[in-house]
C-alpha cells in the first residue's frame, strides 16, 4: 500500500487507530447535554464574551439542518516521521450519522460512510478497502460529530480556551480514554460559529488540522452519496487486515 496514500485517509479517521496509552489531562466539567431544535440562525458577535454553553448552544444551532457541504484544507503530521501531507477537496454531511470525504488533491480519493459501512476507494488504483463504521467513526470519532452536534456534549468533556480575534476556542477531551485521541480543538467563528477549523492530537503529538470554508447549510442530500457501489472489477481489501 501507498503509505503518503493512506496518510490522508487515517488522519481523517482515528490517527491510524492504534492503541497508545493517554496522556493524562485534568478531566474539564462536563457540559450539559441538551436537545436543540430551534432552526440555524445568523448570529453577531456579542460586546460580552459569550459562556461555553452558549457557544455550544450555537454551535447546535447553526448545525441543526438536515445537512451541509463544504470544502475543506487538511494538513496532517506524523511527529515522529517527521512527515506532514496537505490535501483539499469536499466534504457532505448528513445528520444523523452519515458523511462523504472527496479528495481531490494531490490524489483523489473518496471516504464514505453510511452509519454502518465504512469504503475508502482510490480510483488511481482500482483498490477500495471496506470496513464497519461504527469502529472509526462511532461516539463522534474521526469528526463524526460533525453528523449530529450533540455529541459533542455527549462524548467528549469541554473546556474554552483563550479567544482569536476571529474565533471561540474549544478544548475537548474524549470521555472514553479507550480511543488514540489526547484532544481535539474545535475553532469557531467569532460571527457565524461555524466551526471554521478541527484539530485533533493523539498520545503520539501527531496532528490532524481540517480547516473548512465555503458552509451550504440546510442541504437535503440524497442518501445515494453515502452509499458505495464497489465497480466491477475493483480489488476488494478489509480494513485491519
Amino acid at each position: 500500500m501507498k503509505f503518503k496514500t493512506m496518510l490522508f485517509f487515517f488522519c481523517a479517521l482515528t490517527f491510524f487507530n492504534s492503541q497508545a496509552v493517554f496522556c493524562e489531562e485534568p478531566s474539564p466539567t462536563p457540559l450539559p447535554e441538551k436537545e436543540s431544535t430551534s432552526p440555524p440562525t445568523s448570529l453577531a458577535t456579542e460586546d460580552i464574551p459569550p459562556s461555553l454553553d452558549t457557544i455550544v448552544d450555537r454551535i447546535e444551532k447553526r448545525y441543526a439542518g438536515p445537512g451541509f457541504t463544504a470544502r475543506f484544507d487538511q494538513k496532517s503530521t506524523l511527529k515522529a516521521m517527521d512527515i506532514t501531507d496537505t490535501a483539499i477537496g469536499k466534504v457532505f454531511v448528513k445528520r444523523p450519522r452519515l458523511m462523504r470525504w472527496e479528495y481531490e488533491s494531490p490524489e483523489k480519493q473518496i471516504i464514505i460512510t453510511d452509519g454502518n459501512e465504512l469504503w475508502l476507494y482510490r480510483p488511481e488504483d482500482n483498490q477500495v478497502m471496506k470496513g464497519k463504521a461504527p469502529e472509526y467513526f462511532g461516539d463522534g470519532k474521526g469528526a463524526s460529530f460533525l453528523t449530529d452536534i450533540r455529541l459533542v456534549r455527549k462524548n467528549f468533556n469541554v473546556t474554552l480556551e483563550k479567544d482569536d480575534d476571529e474565533h471561540h476556542i474549544l478544548k475537548l477531551f474524549p470521555k472514553k480514554k479507550k480511543y488514540d485521541i489526547d484532544y481535539v480543538l474545535l475553532f469557531i467563528s467569532r460571527n457565524t460559529f461555524d466551526i471554521a477549523k478541527i484539530v485533533t492530537y493523539n498520545s503520539y503529538g501527531d496532528e490532524n488540522a481540517i480547516e473548512m470554508k465555503d458552509f451550504q447549510f440546510d442541504q437535503n442530500l440524497d442518501a445515494s452519496l453515502f452509499n458505495f457501489l464497489i465497480p466491477e472489477g475493483t480489488d476488494i481489501l478489509r480494513i485491519g487486515e
